[in-house]
């Protein structure tokens, strides 16, 4: 099921999302039955950010506002950091801090030859590749990135940083910190700039935010 959940400014998202247990409550006119699992698109204010967070009803609010509480899914963490940090305030604006929640299409150098996958964010330093069968640390990985808007795909190295595996009850994936020359630092830069600012106005296909 898909809902909408449209919030006037940063403070209503504070009235909505509880921290300690990673639940958001819609208001829904008929609330969805517990245990459905639903889809829910977000936007934040007219200038926030728009992204899709996935999760299961586990309870229904009948009086008014009536609506629904949802757990998100482990795999909405870093979606929900990035908009705890456009809330908070100034944390976007720290490149070094920021990691963009946005699904790109990934291609890299398994063991066994080439992997098609998906990224689960991204960033100037790395970025973090979905797989159930990551490369040992330290291995050297060289990944073509292909960018909502952008003819030619990103052409990038790096090292393994971490990894997390399916025994971990986590995402499963590898973290890669780039390796990268000072142009292709720049271009990166740059293109992760557009990023934010696409994913902020809500302008990136559903595709890459899901």
């Amino acid at each position: 099921m898909r809902i909408d959940l449209r919030l006037t400014s940063q403070a209503d998202w504070i009235k909505v999302f509880d921290p300690r247990d990673g639940t958001v409550f819609v208001p829904m006119a008929k609330p969805a039955p517990v245990g459905e699992q639903v889809r829910i698109d977000l936007v934040v204010g007219d200038s926030g950010p728009s992204v899709i967070l996935r999760g299961q009803v586990v309870s229904q609010r009948e009086e008014s506002p009536t609506g629904v509480m949802v757990a998100l899914a482990p795999t909405e963490r870093e979606k929900i950091n990035y908009v705890n940090g456009f809330v908070r305030g100034g944390l976007l604006n720290l490149r070094e801090k920021r990691r963009l929640p946005i699904r790109l299409d990934v291609t890299y150098g398994g063991t066994t030859g080439p992997c098609v996958t998906f990224s689960k964010d991204i960033n100037e330093e790395g970025i973090f590749v979905l797989t159930d069968q990551p490369l040992p640390e330290t291995s050297q990985v060289h990944l073509i990135v292909t960018v909502p808007g952008h003819p030619e795909p990103l052409s990038l190295t790096g090292v393994v940083s971490h990894t997390v595996v399916p025994e971990d009850e986590d995402v499963p994936g590898m973290g890669i910190v780039f390796k990268l020359d000072d142009p292709t630092k720049a271009k990166l830069a740059e293109l992760v700039d557009e990023l934010e600012t696409m994913l902020k106005a809500g302008k990136l296909p559903n595709s890459a935010t899901e």
